[in-house]
């Protein structure tokens, strides 16, 4: 399993990268490996602002569909296109190319406050 020391995560295996106030968000190796393979991944809520653990999306897999929690509150930018034509990204490379919204984040002290790499490693173990 792979978790990147430069990335936050929550307990419902969502990773989030900060760049000044924008972040990346996706979800992790250790929850794309539980899930299967996906088959499609569903978000319709770009251009919405929304609090901290609300569903932002689905993603749905061979063996379920699951949602998806924001781990921060803020304003959801883009998603990845990428994703429409190659759900697989989010298997294949779950923090780089698998990556699914952008979101303007309200409170970057809210990022800090998630679980480090060590605490989401020890966490799944």
């Amino acid at each position: 399993m792979n978790f990147p020391s430069n990335l936050r995560y929550t307990k419902d295996h969502e990773w989030i990268s900060l760049a000044g106030n924008i972040a990346t968000i996706g979800i992790t190796d250790f929850a794309q490996s539980e899930l299967g393979d996906i088959v499609y991944v569903e978000i319709g809520t770009v251009g919405q602002t929304l609090p901290a653990e609300t569903v932002f999306g689905t993603v749905e897999a061979v063996k379920t569909v699951s949602d998806l929690f924001l781990p921060v509150a803020g304003k959801i930018l883009e998603l990845n296109a990428a994703l429409d034509k190659q759900p697989e990204l989010v298997n294949n490379d779950p923090y780089v190319g698998g990556w699914m919204i952008k979101l303007e984040v309200m409170d970057v002290k809210e990022v800090e406050a998630l679980l480090d790499a060590a605490a989401y490693q020890n966490l799944v173990h």
